[in-house]
C-alpha cells in the first residue's frame, strides 16, 4: 500500500524561496517521525526554479513520501477576509502537513456566510483552514499554544519575538481586540488583520 504523501506550501519571491530552512526542518522532521526515514533533505538541492517563475510572488508546492512525488508551481493570490466562523472538531487531526485535507475541507464547508473558520477543538483556539493565528492585547501578540499545524512563518515570528505563544480558549476570544492570519505564503505584514467581533 503506498504511503500517504505530504507537502510543503514555500512562498517565493523575486525568485527566492523564503524561510527554506524552516521548511527543511519541517519537513525532515515530518519524514523522521511520521515515516521512519533517518536521511536528512536540502531542499535547495531539490527544488530548481523553472525559468517561467517571475519575479511576482509564486507558490511553490512540493509533495513527498519517501521521494519527492511532485512539485508544482503557480503565481499567489491573495483573497480578501472580512468574517470568520467558528467550527468545532475534537477529533481533527493535522499534526504533520498531509497531502489528504479531506477533514479541513469538510470543516470549511461550515463556514456558511463567513469567509474562513476558526477550529476549535476541545475548548482551545487551533488555526483556521490554511492559515496559522495571533491574538492582539495592549499591543503585544498571541499565537496559541494548540495549533494543529505549527508553521514555517510561526516559528519564525516566535523566533523573532514578533509574537508570543499562549493558551487561548474559545471564551479567551472576546478578551482580544483583533485576529491576525498568516502562513508561509501570507508574511505579517500582509496578514488580515480583523476585530474579534467578527469572529462569529
Amino acid at each position: 500500500m503506498r504511503q500517504p504523501l505530504c507537502f510543503e506550501t514555500i512562498c517565493v519571491q523575486n525568485r527566492q524561496l523564503l524561510h527554506l530552512s524552516y521548511h527543511e526542518n519541517r519537513l525532515n522532521k515530518t519524514r523522521r517521525e511520521f515515516y521512519g526515514f533517518d536521511d536528512a533533505w536540502k531542499l535547495s538541492e531539490l527544488i530548481i526554479l523553472p525559468d517561467f517563475v517571475t519575479a511576482q510572488p509564486h507558490k511553490c508546492r512540493l509533495a513527498y513520501g519517501e521521494n519527492v512525488d511532485n512539485i508544482q508551481w503557480e503565481p499567489y493570490q491573495s483573497r480578501a477576509i472580512t468574517k470568520i466562523r467558528k467550527v468545532y472538531d475534537d477529533a481533527v487531526d493535522y499534526a504533520y502537513k498531509y497531502n489528504d485535507r479531506s477533514n479541513l475541507n469538510f470543516l470549511y464547508e461550515q463556514r456558511k456566510d463567513a469567509d474562513e473558520i476558526l477550529i476549535i477543538k476541545n475548548g482551545m483556539v487551533t488555526d483556521t483552514n490554511f492559515c496559522n493565528v495571533a491574538f492582539q492585547k495592549n499591543g503585544k501578540w498571541f499565537t496559541p499554544n494548540t495549533p494543529l499545524l505549527p508553521g514555517t512563518q510561526r516559528a519564525f515570528l516566535l523566533d523573532s519575538g514578533i509574537i508570543e505563544e499562549a493558551a487561548i480558549s474559545e471564551e479567551d476570544i472576546l478578551k482580544f481586540s483583533h485576529i491576525r492570519l498568516f502562513n508561509a505564503m501570507v508574511n505579517w505584514e500582509n496578514a488580515p488583520v480583523i476585530d474579534v467581533k467578527f469572529i462569529q
